[in-house]
């Protein structure tokens, strides 16, 4: 479908103009555009769309709703998808099921061990280089662009950052090997397809996880086939 948007600031977010998008929609007695957002402040991964061919709008360090419509020209033509991903099944219009991340979070991207009440600060040592790896580990929001943009619809970019955060922290040493191994078994089972490090990934992430992630997880990986 092709639609004007009229009246639009460039000072608007690229959600706020698919709303004034669907408040003309309602006037007339359409059926809006249905897509997700939830924070709108690049946080929770929900705004996630394909726009002019590269998810998120192809700025780096930006999600959809960080784009702000200045970065377009007046009267061009704007193509938004969905993600397209056969893990990641369309359920209407740019909205898609994206509960495959929720089942390998599932699969082991937690800590079952009991930890009690809040330690003193400094009670549990890490060193400052694995504290700067695991704090950008940990800024990845699934929001799913690595999976978007990579021509094999690999989930390598997120498993990898949600299995080194914990790997790079004491809290996660106990289960470290079998939380490698159930989460790559999952992604597996997911259907998403094998990482040929094209980087496109990177590229594409709002979050700029880096690629050198998906090598700290294939050597978790491999680590944890020998000791099992």
């Amino acid at each position: 479908m092709t639609y004007e948007a009229k009246e639009v600031s460039p000072d608007m977010s690229f959600l706020e103009m698919l709303d004034v998008v669907n408040e003309g929609l309602l006037e007339k007695g359409e059926e809006p555009v249905a897509f997700d957002s939830d924070c709108r402040e690049g946080i929770c991964g929900m705004c996630s769309l394909v726009i002019n061919g590269i998810p998120h709008g192809g700025h780096r360090g930006t999600a959809t709703c960080q784009l702000h419509m200045r970065h377009f020209r007046d009267g061009q033509t704007i193509t938004i998808e969905p993600w397209r991903a056969r893990s990641f099944p369309v359920i209407k219009d740019l909205v898609v099921n994206r509960s495959a991340f929720d089942r390998i979070i599932q699969a082991g991207g937690f800590t079952s061990a009991s930890t009690g009440g809040t330690p003193d600060a400094n009670s549990i040592l890490v060193s400052k280089e694995n504290g700067d790896k695991a704090m950008d580990a940990a800024a990845c929001i699934a929001c799913g662009a690595c999976v978007a943009v990579c021509k094999n619809a690999s989930a390598m970019l997120f498993v990898s950052a949600k299995v080194s955060h914990l790997a790079l922290l004491p809290q996660g040493q106990v289960e470290r090997e079998q939380r490698v191994l159930s989460m790559v078994r999952q992604m597996d089972k997911e259907g998403f397809g094998n990482c040929t490090v094209t980087g496109s990934c990177e590229a594409v992430c709002p979050k700029e996880i880096s690629l050198d992630f998906i090598a700290l997880m294939n050597r978790e990986y491999f680590k944890a086939l020998l000791k099992k």
